[in-house]
């Protein structure tokens, strides 16, 4: 049986449903504060009945969910992941991020859990100067984001030292596929510029439009997150496909895929916090460098290690991965 936490997010419900069409046996649990039911949604299925209204820091929920079933493999993919939310409200996401996973990870120690598989995230590659990005030697990351997942990793690797547990925490680069979210107030970039295309708006890109990232298409991310149970004891693993775009690049593919033409606007790196001013109360306001840097930065993440130890090779290239991103959310934009 295999518990997914962060059921009713972009990534957990995808896995929910592969995992669901291998035949596996599910627990699903959310607390919906970032979750929708509409990821939950697939044409050959509906999860909405089946998952729980959980939080991963309710120690007592939790422990009923695991005492109650005998749970081979945890993915934890709950957690908080918007870097303005977790940047004006560190608390919460320490608690969540770090404080919730740890919860996880104990009643998967006390519960004899085969394998915990973390989301963790390239984002703690913030401060990197070199190309491409190596799992084993990095700067440690400055946002409060990339540090909860840090820590998480400490902690999980604590865990496997200490009792001899098998975790694998997974450093996903920008992840990207049907059911991103395009609603949120500040969406992943490539749900943002689909959701403003459809409606014919301009979009508004920060900088020049010319920083790259490393993306990797969901079913490729879901492929490895399924190889990595069979391994032993503790590590981390790029999800990357070790190629990166240009904004202005994948914003090029979606107009041409969806047959239009707009001229983007680009705005100063601070317009993109423009709508999070408690970024800029207080005695210490925050830097404009980090701002600068968060929006400029390059990510480009070595892949080798899981090709060679898990012989996993990512498939979907961008166009077919965008293509099949906006036709899902064209679907659902529809409805709303």
């Amino acid at each position: 049986m295999r518990l997914i936490t962060g059921a009713a997010g972009f990534i957990g419900s995808q896995l929910a449903h592969r995992l669901w069409k291998d035949g596996a046996e599910l627990i699903l649990i959310d607390n919906f504060s970032y979750g929708s039911k509409d990821n939950l949604m697939f044409e050959d299925h509906d999860f909405n009945s089946e998952i729980q209204k959980v939080d991963i820091r309710d120690k007592e929920a939790i422990k009923e969910i695991f005492q109650n079933n005998k749970i081979d493999y945890v993915y934890n993919i709950a957690g908080i992941a918007p870097l303005p939310d977790c940047q004006l409200n560190p608390t919460e996401a320490i608690e969540v991020n770090l404080v919730g996973f740890v919860n996880i990870l104990e009643n998967s120690r006390i519960y004899g859990v085969k394998k915990v598989i973390q989301a963790s995230t390239n984002a703690m590659y913030e401060n990197e100067t070199e190309f491409p990005t190596h799992e084993d030697n990095f700067k440690q990351p400055t946002l409060i984001y990339p540090n909860t997942k840090y820590c998480a990793e400490r902690f999980a690797e604590s865990y496997c030292k200490t009792y001899g547990m098998n975790v694998t925490c997974l450093r996903f680069a920008n992840v990207y596929g049907p059911h991103i979210d395009c609603l949120r107030k500040q969406p992943p970039f490539v749900g943002y510029m689909i959701r403003e295309l459809y409606y014919d708006r301009v979009p508004v890109f920060h900088s020049t439009g010319e920083q790259r990232r490393d993306y990797i298409y969901v079913e490729d991310l879901i492929n490895l997150a399924i190889l990595v149970q069979k391994s032993e004891g503790f590590d981390c693993v790029n999800v990357s496909s070790n190629k990166n775009y240009s904004v202005n690049e994948m914003y090029a593919i979606a107009q041409r895929l969806m047959g239009k033409d707009i001229k983007a606007e680009y705005a100063n790196t601070d317009h993109y916090w423009y709508k999070y001013p408690g970024l800029y109360e207080g005695a210490y306001p925050i830097k404009s460098e980090i701002l600068n840097h968060e929006v400029n930065k390059y990510s480009l993440c070595d892949n080798s290690l899981a090709h060679e130890k898990y012989g996993w090779t990512p498939m979907v290239d961008m166009e077919e991965g965008l293509q099949n991103v906006i036709e899902y959310e064209v679907k659902l934009l529809s409805r709303k």
